[in-house]
């Protein structure tokens, strides 16, 4: 499941064997034209799409679709949980510390005292409940210090590094 912002408008986004918006199942027909262009048929319209920029690592992305721009943000389910939990990158203009976002054991840290980091660089793997999260910086800084090492247990709301 995602969330789509486009042009300011939120949608939710399923996935599985058919494409729901909202609830509404999306009967279309997709053709590649040539790189970054691609023509569709929903709902017995026609419609020209050219990808004007395609960012997979922010899940940003910009397309003309007859005509008009549309720019396009995706949140999947763990933006969507950082985002609950407070740890969204809208917040994070100037962060001073990263918190573990849950409880769980460091299985690998990326990053070390000195080391500058930019937007979405990994900083530490956090293993919790049999799944591995990587949290990432929210934004360019300098690694001030390293509050916890691989191998150790954490708490929620432990502070793990200091910027």
């Amino acid at each position: 499941m995602y969330t789509a912002s486009v042009n300011k408008s939120t949608f939710e986004v399923v996935s599985e064997e058919s494409l729901l918006i909202n609830g509404d199942v999306m009967n279309w027909d997709v053709i590649k034209i040539s790189e970054g262009y691609f023509h569709i048929l929903l709902n017995k319209r026609s419609y020209v799409v050219e990808v004007l920029n395609a960012d997979p690592k922010a899940k940003s992305f910009s397309f003309k679709i007859n005509g008009r721009v549309y720019e396009v943000t995706l949140k999947d389910k763990f933006d969507l949980l950082l985002e609950k939990m407070g740890m969204n990158s809208g917040v994070a203009g100037k962060v001073n510390n990263i918190k573990a976002p849950m409880p769980g054991l460091i299985i690998d840290m990326r990053v070390k005292e000195g080391d500058h980091v930019k937007a979405g660089d990994p900083l530490l793997i956090l293993e919790a409940m049999k799944m591995e999260n990587i949290i990432k910086a929210p934004g360019d800084s300098v690694v001030k210090s390293l509050k916890v090492k691989k191998g150790d247990s954490v708490e929620k709301n432990q502070v793990l590094i200091e910027f």
